[in-house]
């Protein structure tokens, strides 16, 4: 229970509302004569309005309440109300004490001559008639006008008329100047003047206006001497003065005592249910009404009007209850009068309840009832509480085309009106109206004003007001100061609320029990328990009994202190006065009984609840649930239903939360089929209920599908409970896309969402990518006034806008942000220069930051680090420096995490001294290096290949506590792998596997690619099937490198198995699979496979391209089809007509290699006429042909061709003068070199073959070095082949006569470098060029790679064999060949090979070409046959071996080799006849003896190929 609102004074301090309806004056009559209203029209509006909250008031001590409801308004009397129109002759104002507004139960008829009289006796006992004797009275209607007598009167009764006012005048002044010590009977007993009853009547009444007590003691003092016995008209007069002052008890007394004398009389009946009627004692007066009846005293309007005016005090109006009373009038043959609207509309101003006001006025026009005044100050004041002011302002403007002038009370109703909405100008405007049409504020004025101030928190103001109210005379009454104690008390301003109480009693003004509510609420609020319980038992002390509120505010604060002891005690005294609990303060009781365990307890609440309150089962569940006592909620739930009452939703929703929470979902599935056998017409909400209590269980899947099979029937109920909680289920399991079909489905239907769904939505949207949908619901909430108070859901939208790159939109979000709210949060700004960043907007995040920094809040780290993306997004890494620099001098200290971006940003650049210097600077600052500066200086050193450095970076890492992760592993595998440090990488495999990390898809993927470039394919394919088993696929790349890998080792059925397995696994293949496939099928020479792939690429959805379709034609010239690849060619000149010479060159090479040169002459002329001209991939077809041609002849008739086709240079170099052509030569390189298809270097190659081969060696090398020099060949080739790199590898391929050039110009180098150092006596080892001083050997690093079916490692290979080198090939890894320094260096001193390397020309053309290409290896035709014979004869042998074989002649050679085969034999036999020989030694040599030299690519035996393997590892 709330402790702000609930006071009657919260609403406003409207006494004025009321009493304004209480001082108008009825329309004037036919006979213009002004009557005022009857006492009843008063009575409805006396007592302060209240909140909707509040009970009656049913105090009955008038001592401390009488200023609160005894409203005295000297502005009664219509001179006063109207002093613009000069009303004072005629309705002079009353000489002393002003009019007090009665509310009596009767009325009576005044003379027009007494207007006076009229003016202070309106409503209440006493006119002219009062003359009458005893026995008229008893004939004489009270209440009802006597006409007949007023005409009579003559002047001798108006004279008597003033001698008994003057009479009643003298004794009431004599009266209330008596001491409290004396007594009223010393001025009775002393007869000075002769009295009439009537004229007692008066003095009861006039003394009553001022003191109760004296009243009360002229009555009983009338009885006490017998003088005159009661009457019904003293009997009403004294009942009206106590019920005035609610002396209820007091009225009950004198009523049973004097009741059965008096007899049935309306008027005393009347009198008695005003009494009953002030506090709302509806059921005391329905009960006198219907003993009115039983007694056959037939109750008049002004008891219907009572009857009404007691049902609107008793509590809160039901809908249509206003109706439901008029009918009720109607229905006693009554009609209802103006007195009974505006009694209704009174009451629905005190309810605030504008609709039932509406519906009474429209009854009283349909019935021709003309309003006044009253009417239209009641429907202002309902207006104006109902937050219509506008509404309220236009009936006051229209009052006097209705034939009325606005008074004091119309003013402050609109006042009041624009004072709810805290209109302070439109307040200070109606006061300069008000006082321009002669009105003063008054102290109603004040208040409200005063009030106004309050609610907005403005005490200073508020305490200047009621400065200035006293300094002007008004008196500040109970009102005022209640009005300033509860202000203070909702702010918190408990101290300066007491002291407004101590000054409240120190200017002698009683506290009512609206201020002691208000004090005790304060000190509630302020958490002060103590002063709040001595503030109740002051009031109790002073004599006045609490209400409800009073009740409310004490049962509240015992409970919240956990105080059930004194609460249930106070609870009991609660219930003995006729009050009860409102609903919210039951929930509070139970809520705190349920926490002790107090059951019993628990249990007889429920019965107070249902007996005393009246509640049905329902209402009661709904209070349980509340109160979180879930079983007895249950059970009363159970207990609705079988009797009939709806299924409540929210209640049984709660129920099956705390179910679900507790776990007790079987219960709750119970109570579901209970409900769904007992509430058929409530299966949509159950199965609501079913799909909530299910999310509850967990069981998502189960309420998804529930929901999907139920949405398609019917909807859901209006509630957005069900959808909130399926869609933050939704987001928990990551479906957000359900979520979002979740969320339409609810706004189709109309439900609107709360503020956390709104929250959720737009988490979700941002979460999809959809920062435009969650923008749109920020705004969508904000137009319904849903404002989020988490400013990170408009931050994450304006990150998804960030990295969505739309940082205009995120800018307007902001601007939005800018407009709500007062100053922008800090993370808004942090996340719009994120946005910035993002896009690389510099500039931008820039003057956010200075924005910032100028007014707040200001920058942090992250603000920062967005500056420093910015310019790393946008490139700018040349001014990071610069920004770091203008930070510092602002003050800002660099932190880790902003080195940490440098780092990362320099390190992705590739910079590697940016990011050493970063490093070692973050060291030197004294931050230590995290685990993501370890991995990314690791990962850029990596990429960069610096082996030495990444091995120290890591023992760094393990120095400093880290180990290393699977990324660093997998860059150092990368690494190694790129070096092709095949050992080293398989060390970091193992170490994987030793630190129990799983390996992933990059770690296998890494290590398949390298068993592929090693040449075991097989490992490989072991690999990638345990990769397989633990989960993860392979790449399409490394399936491409399997594939190709088994392919160079001729090993087609695997490779052609993979590439099945993955068509069949409907992989989307490009066309690079499938090339590689037709490139394998080629060199194997399976031709026909090749072309059986074209029409397996069409079935598969690929069409061929040129390249694909170059491919077959290569394929079928390899094949030896040029016929074929011709077919292909016609075929492309018929869809393509724009052909280059590129598929030409294909068939043209075809069958030059097929030895029909005239054919290819004859293509090339045919190509000449189709249209292409020669370019130089025809130059290098024709120029390789004649380089392999056999005689000299065939070579020119090539040359001669290519010279008919415009070019001349390669005849010419035969011919000519090789000096002379070197211009020719570099014109020549300098055209070709920027060509792509590495023109240059295929031309460079063949030509190179063709010098050879016809024996221009010196030619050949200066081709070569001009090749160089065009940057052909790489600057470093010489290092790149003796000092450790693959000249393939690192684009360096060098074929033919190009490779023997370079060798011989090494070995000439080397020679060289020999005799300078042997002749200068220097003992250190002789080195070359490109490598450390003193090696202990020298490699050759060849390749395996084949081009244009030569072979770098074969040709060298027989060179140096053929020379007698050292050379041997390596034992661990092919394609190397390593000799000793030591050896190497004396070879080159004294091997008679050695002796003259220099590289010269022939004097004439040979007729033959002096090379042959056989088996990859490009020989000299004389080394041809020893080549071959010493290979299948012996196989293998070592290069002296072999040199001094070769130099044989054919009948030595044979010998000595028969003579080597029979040593071997004999050799082996004695090693077997000793037993010291392993079998599996024994047959390695056998095989090794047996096998003759081919390429690999050769063989068909896949198992050939491994078993040599392994024996030669």
């Amino acid at each position: 229970m709330s402790f702000t609102g609930v006071l009657a004074l919260a609403t406003s301090p409207l006494f004025h509302s009321d009493s304004s309806l209480s001082s108008s004056s009825s329309s004037s009559s036919s006979s213009d004569k002004v009557r005022k209203s009857t006492c009843l029209s008063c009575s409805l509006t006396q007592t302060p309005s209240t909140s909707s909250s509040e009970q009656p008031n049913n105090d009955s001590n008038s001592s401390q309440i009488n200023n609160n409801n005894k409203f005295s308004y000297s502005r009664a009397s219509p001179s006063v109300r109207w002093p613009h129109l000069k009303l004072s002759e005629t309705y002079p104002s009353p000489p002393h004490t002003p009019v007090v507004v009665e509310d009596a139960g009767f009325s009576a008829q005044l003379s027009d001559s007494d207007s006076e009289s009229k003016e202070e006796d309106n409503g209440d006992v006493g006119s002219a008639a009062l003359a009458l004797d005893k026995n008229d009275e008893t004939q004489l209607v009270l209440g009802r006008p006597s006409k007949t007598k007023a005409k009579k009167m003559t002047k001798l009764a108006l004279k008597r008329a003033k001698d008994w006012r003057e009479r009643v005048r003298f004794y009431t002044d004599r009266i209330l100047g008596l001491k409290s010590d004396e007594f009223v009977a010393d001025v009775l007993d002393d007869r000075k003047v002769q009295m009439t009853p009537t004229d007692f009547c008066f003095v009861v009444k006039w003394v009553g206006q001022k003191s109760w007590q004296r009243a009360l003691e002229v009555y009983e003092w009338l009885n006490l001497r017998h003088w005159y016995a009661p009457n019904a008209r003293m009997l009403a007069t004294i009942l009206a003065v106590l019920g005035k002052a609610n002396q209820e008890a007091l009225a009950v007394e004198i009523y049973t005592r004097a009741e059965p004398e008096i007899g049935n009389t309306v008027q005393v009946y009347n009198a008695m249910m005003g009494v009953y009627a002030r506090s709302g004692r509806f059921k005391r007066v329905q009960e006198l009404l219907n003993l009115m009846r039983e007694r056959g005293c037939e109750p008049d309007l002004v008891s219907l009007n009572t009857l009404i005016n007691a049902r609107l005090r008793s509590g809160a109006m039901v809908p249509n209850l206003a109706i439901e009373l008029l009918n009720e009038v109607r229905r006693s043959g009554l009609r209802p009068d103006i007195i009974t609207y505006n009694t209704l509309i009174s009451g629905c101003a005190r309810e605030s309840n504008l609709e039932e006001a509406v519906k009474v006025y429209a009854d009283m026009e349909a019935h021709n009832c003309q309003p006044d005044l009253w009417t239209y100050n009641a429907l202002i004041s309902v207006y104006g509480r109902c937050g219509q002011s506008s509404k309220a302002e236009q009936l006051f403007k229209e009052l006097e085309s209705k034939g009325f002038f606005p008074d004091a009370v119309t003013y402050n109703s609109l006042l009041y009106a624009f004072a709810r909405e805290l209109n302070i100008e439109k307040v200070g405007d109606i006061c300069e109206d008000m006082v321009k049409m002669g009105f003063a504020k008054d102290e109603m004025t004040y208040n409200t004003i005063i009030h106004m101030y309050g609610k907005q928190g403005q005490h200073d103001q508020a305490q200047q007001v009621y400065q200035d109210m006293k300094m002007l005379g008004r008196i500040p009454d109970a009102v005022t100061y209640t009005v300033l104690i509860d202000s203070l008390g909702k702010e918190n301003k408990i101290t300066e609320a007491a002291n407004v109480m101590s000054e409240m009693l120190d200017s002698g003004v009683k506290p009512t029990l609206r201020t002691y509510s208000a004090l005790m609420c304060g000190y509630a609020k302020a958490g002060k328990q103590v002063e709040a319980q001595e503030t109740f038992d002051c009031m109790i002390r002073s004599g006045i009994r609490p209400d409800h509120l009073a009740y409310s505010v004490m049962l509240d604060i015992f409970l919240r202190s956990n105080e059930t002891k004194k609460a249930m005690t106070l609870y009991q005294e609660m219930l003995h006065d006729g009050f009860m609990p409102d609903n919210a303060l039951y929930e509070v009781m139970l809520r705190v009984l349920g926490t002790e365990n107090k059951l019993e307890t628990i249990e007889k609440l429920i019965r107070d609840m249902e007996k005393v309150g009246g509640m049905n089962a329902q209402v009661i569940s709904s209070i349980l649930v509340k109160g979180e006592c879930y079983d007895h909620a249950a059970k009363m739930l159970r207990l609705a239903i079988t009797s009939g009452y709806e299924l409540d939703r929210e209640s049984l929703f709660s129920i099956l939360s705390s179910y679900s929470s507790c776990g007790r979902h079987s219960e709750a599935c119970e109570l579901l089929a209970f409900l769904k056998e007992h509430a058929p017409t409530s299966n949509q909400l159950i199965t609501e209920a079913m799909v909530v209590i299910q999310c509850k269980a967990g069981e998502f899947d189960g309420a998804l599908a529930e929901y999907s099979n139920s949405k398609g029937f019917h909807s859901f109920s209006r509630s957005c409970t069900m959808y909130e909680i399926l869609i933050q289920g939704c987001e928990k399991n990551e479906l957000f896309g359900e979520a979002s079909q979740v969320y339409s489905d609810m706004r189709f239907y109309g439900i609107e969402p709360s503020e956390h769904l709104y929250q959720i939505m737009v988490r979700i949207y941002c979460k999809m990518g959809f920062p435009e949908t969650a923008h749109h619901l920020i705004e969508q909430a904000a137009m319904k006034g849903i404002l989020f108070d988490n400013i990170s859901i408009c931050v994450d939208v304006i990150e998804v806008y960030g990295k969505l790159k739309l940082w205009q939109k995120a800018e307007s979000l902001v601007g939005s942000l800018k407009q709500r709210c007062k100053t922008v949060d800090r993370k808004v700004w942090n996340a719009l220069i994120q946005a910035y960043a993002a896009s690389g907007c510099y500039e931008r995040a820039r003057v956010i930051f200075n924005t910032m920094t100028r007014d707040g809040p200001s920058p942090t780290i992250e603000s920062v680090n967005g500056l420093l993306q910015a310019l790393i997004v946008d490139g700018r890494l040349d001014e990071i420096y610069v920004l770091i620099q203008e930070l510092q001098d602002m003050g800002f200290k660099i932190s880790k995490s902003s080195i940490l971006l440098m780092l990362e940003a320099f390190a992705r650049a590739g910079n590697i001294f940016e990011v050493k210097k970063i490093y070692h600077g973050m060291k030197a600052a004294g931050y230590f290096p995290t685990m993501n500066s370890f991995r990314i200086m690791i990962k850029l050193l990596s990429r960069k290949k610096q082996v030495r450095d990444v091995e120290a970076m890591v023992s760094e890492m393990e120095e400093a506590g880290f180990k290393p992760d699977l990324s660093i592993w997998n860059c150092m595998l990368k690494l190694y792998a790129g070096v092709e440090d095949f050992k080293k990488t398989v060390n970091v495999y193992q170490r994987i596997k030793e630190t129990e990390l799983q390996p992933d898809e990059d770690t296998y993927n890494t290590l398949i690619i390298l068993y592929c470039r090693d040449r075991r394919p097989e490992e490989g394919l072991s690999l990638m099937h345990e990769m397989r088993r633990q989960g993860l696929e392979p790449k399409l790349n490394t399936y491409k490198s399997l594939i190709s890998a088994f392919g160079k080792q001729q090993l087609l059925d695997q490779a052609e198995e993979l590439f099945e397995e993955l068509r069949s696994s409907r992989c989307k293949l490009d066309r690079s699979f499938y090339h590689t496939m037709m490139k394998l099928y080629r060199n194997s020479g399976s031709h026909a496979k090749a072309e059986m792939l074209l029409s397996v690429m069409k079935e598969d959805g690929i069409e061929p391209n040129f390249a694909t379709m170059h491919l077959l034609m290569v394929s079928y010239g390899s094949s030896g089809q040029p016929e074929e690849a011709e077919k292909v060619l016609d075929n492309l000149k018929v869809t393509d007509s724009d052909l280059g010479t590129l598929p030409y060159s294909s068939v043209i090479d075809a069958y030059l290699r097929n030895g029909d040169y005239n054919t290819g002459i004859q293509k090339l002329n045919e190509m000449k006429r189709d249209g292409p001209e020669p370019d130089h991939r025809i130059w290098t077809c024709f120029i390789r042909a004649a380089s392999l041609s056999q005689q000299t002849s065939e070579a020119f008739v090539l040359l001669n061709a290519l010279r008919d086709a415009g070019f001349d240079l390669p005849i010419r170099l035969l011919k000519e003068k090789s000096e002379s052509l070197i211009p020719d030569v570099d014109q020549c390189l300098e055209q070709l070199a920027p060509l792509d298809d590495n023109a240059a270097f295929n031309f460079v190659n063949a030509l190179g073959d063709l010098l050879w081969a016809y024996e221009l060696r010196a030619t050949a090398s200066w081709v070569f070095q001009l090749a160089v020099k065009k940057g052909i060949y790489n600057h470093d080739v010489f290092r790149y082949l003796v000092a450790g790199e693959s000249l393939t590898r690192t684009g360096v391929l060098i074929l033919g006569s190009c490779q023997l050039v370079l060798l011989l110009l090494v070995l000439l180098y080397g020679l060289i470098r020999c005799r300078q150092l042997s002749s200068s006596s220097v003992v250190s080892d002789a080195s070359l060029e490109g490598y450390p001083e003193s090696p202990k050997s020298v490699v050759l690093i060849t390749g395996t790679s084949e081009y244009n079916m030569v072979s770098l490692n074969s040709t060298l290979k027989a060179c140096l064999w053929e020379i007698g080198s050292p050379f041997l090939p390596c034992k661990t890894r092919s394609g190397l060949l390593v000799a000793k320094a030591h050896s190497l260096r004396m070879w080159l001193k004294d091997s008679p090979f050695c002796l003259d390397l220099e590289l010269k020309d022939a004097p004439a053309l040979p007729e033959s070409n002096s090379m042959q290409l056989i088996d990859g290896c490009f020989l000299r035709r004389g080394l041809v046959p020893a080549f071959k014979e010493i290979n299948e004869k012996l196989g293998l042998v070592r290069p002296k071996k072999f040199a001094r074989l070769a130099l044989l002649s054919d009948e030595k050679r044979e010998r000595v080799i028969q003579a080597d085969i029979e040593g071997r034999k004999e050799k082996l036999e004695k090693m077997r006849k000793r037993g010291n020989v392993d079998p599996r030694r024994v047959n390695m040599i056998k095989k090794l003896r047996k096998r003759t030299y081919r390429r690999p690519a050769m063989l068909a035996n896949t198992k050939q190929i491994v078993s040599k393997r392994r024996a030669l590892d």
